[in-house]
C-alpha cells in the first residue's frame, strides 16, 4: 500500500512514539518537587489550559505563537511557560467517544484547527478515528506535550487557600493553584501554580438528564446520546427520542434504518432553509452572548440557529422520521404517555396518548464541566459566570473557552485566539 491510499487510522502514531510523549510528560512533571511532607509535586507555570479539545488546542497554539514554552520541552523552565492537561486516554477531545457509524461527510461541525489544514482522504472514514488523529498530528506538529490522562479536580486562589511547600517556602502571588492527579494513578498528584488558566473543559464529561415523572419506573432501556454506539443496538423495540438538536436528528435518521422511532422535543423544531452565513453565525453568537454577559447559563448555539434544513433532513422529513411530537407528560412502565394537547404549535404533530417502548434515547444536550472551579466562586446569581467575551468579570485570570458563544467548534478556534490576547495584556507577557 502506498502513502497515498493510507487511512488516517493506519497513520496514527505508533507505540513507540507514545512512549516519547509519555517520556516527555514524567519529565515535565517531575521538576519542583514538593518536600517529603507534603503529598503532592509543586510545578509553577504562566498558564494552566485545561481541556485538550478544539478550544484548549486552539488556545495552546496561540500560547506557543506568543512566545511561551509547553512543559515537556527543553528550556520550559527558563521563561514563560505553559501546560495542557487533559483527562482523556488519548488525543481527539469528545470526537474519539463519537457512535462509530458517523462519518466525517455526515459529522457536523468537524473545523480544522488554526495553522494546519484538515485533510480527509476518505469521506468514509469515522469522525472517531479521523478527528482524533488529525488532532494528534497537530500536538505533534507544534510540541504541545499534552500531560494526559490528568485530572483537575479544583482550582483555588493562592491568596485564600493552602499550598504545599516548595522547599524555599515562597508563594506566588496572585497565583492560581490547580489541583490534578493521574487517571491511571490518583496518588500522583500534581499542583501546577499558575498566573493563568484557559478552562477549555468544554461538556461531554456532563451529560444532562431531565427529570421527568416516572423516569425511575420505565423498566426498558434509557441512553443519553452520550452512550450511543449504534442501531443494531437499539433493534429490538420502539425508540422514543428525546431533544431538539442535532444529535437527535442524526440520530432519528440511524436508528429508523433498524426499528420504528417517535420524536419527542421540548420546542418545536425549527428548521433554517437558507445558507448558513458568517452573518448568521455571528447574530447567533451575539444572542448567545447576551446571556453570559449578563451572568446567565448559556444557550447553545443551535438553539439560536435552527437545524439546517439538508436533503438527508427533507427526506426524512417527508418520511415522517423527523416529524416531532410535544414532549410526554409522563413515563410509565414501558411506555410514555400525553394528556392531551388542547392546541398544538406549529411544527408539532398529534399522535396516541400512549406509545409503548423499549428505549427512551435522550438528546437532551450537556452542561459545561466546570465543577472544578466552584472554589473561586466564580457563579453569579442568575446561575451563570459573567463573562467579558473569554474572560470572566468575577476573576480575568480565568478564560472560558467553548464556553457559550464559543461552544461550536468554530468559535472555540475563535476563543482560544482572544483568551491568549487577553492573557498576554493581564499577565504583561
Amino acid at each position: 500500500m502506498d502513502d497515498s491510499t493510507r487511512t488516517l487510522a493506519e497513520d496514527a502514531p505508533t507505540p513507540q512514539t507514545r512512549r516519547s510523549r509519555r517520556a516527555l510528560r514524567e519529565a515535565g512533571a517531575s521538576v519542583a518537587r514538593a518536600t517529603p511532607t507534603t503529598s503532592a509535586d509543586v510545578v509553577d507555570v504562566d498558564v494552566v489550559v485545561i481541556g485538550a479539545g478544539q478550544a484548549g488546542l486552539s488556545a495552546a497554539y496561540h500560547l506557543r505563537r506568543s512566545g511561551l514554552v509547553s512543559v515537556g520541552q527543553r528550556g520550559w523552565d527558563g521563561g514563560p511557560s505553559f501546560v495542557v492537561l487533559d483527562d482523556e486516554p488519548g488525543p481527539g477531545g469528545a470526537w474519539q467517544h463519537r457512535w462509530p457509524s458517523l462519518t466525517m461527510e455526515r459529522a457536523h461541525g468537524v473545523h480544522e484547527l488554526p495553522g494546519m489544514p484538515l485533510v480527509v482522504p476518505d469521506p468514509a472514514e469515522p469522525a472517531a478515528r479521523a478527528v482524533p488523529y488529525y488532532f494528534a498530528q497537530y500536538e505533534e506538529a507544534y510540541a504541545l506535550h499534552v500531560q494526559r490522562p490528568v485530572r483537575v479536580t479544583a482550582v483555588h486562589d493562592e491568596g485564600h487557600a493552602p499550598v504545599p511547600s516548595t522547599g524555599a517556602g515562597e508563594r506566588a502571588g496572585g497565583r492560581l493553584l490547580v489541583h490534578s492527579h493521574s487517571v491511571e494513578q490518583p496518588g500522583e498528584r500534581v499542583v501546577w501554580r499558575a498566573r493563568g488558566l484557559v478552562n477549555a473543559t468544554g461538556t461531554w464529561g456532563k451529560p444532562f438528564w431531565p427529570a421527568y415523572p416516572g423516569r425511575g419506573v420505565f423498566g426498558g432501556r434509557q441512553l443519553h446520546a452520550r452512550d450511543f454506539r449504534s442501531a443494531a443496538d437499539l433493534a429490538d423495540g420502539h425508540v422514543v427520542v428525546v431533544g431538539g438538536g442535532t444529535s437527535a436528528v442524526q440520530l432519528l435518521l440511524e436508528i429508523a434504518k433498524a426499528t420504528s422511532t417517535t420524536w419527542v422535543t421540548r420546542r418545536p423544531p425549527t428548521w433554517r432553509d437558507e445558507e448558513f452565513t458568517p452573518e448568521v453565525g455571528r447574530e447567533a453568537v451575539a444572542l448567545v452572548e447576551q446571556r453570559t454577559r449578563a451572568g446567565l447559563p448559556p444557550d447553545s448555539v443551535v438553539s439560536v440557529t435552527g437545524l439546517p434544513l439538508t436533503d438527508a433532513y427533507r427526506a426524512g422529513i417527508e418520511s415522517g422520521v423527523l416529524r416531532a411530537r410535544p414532549v410526554f407528560s409522563r413515563i410509565v412502565p414501558g411506555a410514555v404517555e400525553w394528556d392531551e394537547v388542547p392546541a398544538l404549535e406549529e411544527g408539532w404533530i398529534d399522535g396516541p396518548s400512549r406509545v409503548e417502548a423499549r428505549t427512551i434515547l435522550w438528546c437532551t444536550g450537556f452542561r459545561a464541566a466546570l465543577d472544578h472551579l466552584a472554589p473561586l466562586g466564580l457563579r453569579a446569581r442568575g446561575g451563570g459566570i459573567v463573562m467579558d467575551g473569554t474572560q470572566v468579570v468575577a476573576d480575568p485570570r480565568v478564560q472560558l473557552v467553548g464556553y457559550g458563544p464559543s461552544a461550536s467548534t468554530v468559535g472555540a478556534n475563535r476563543a482560544g485566539r482572544e483568551a491568549v490576547r487577553h492573557l498576554r495584556r493581564l499577565l504583561s507577557l
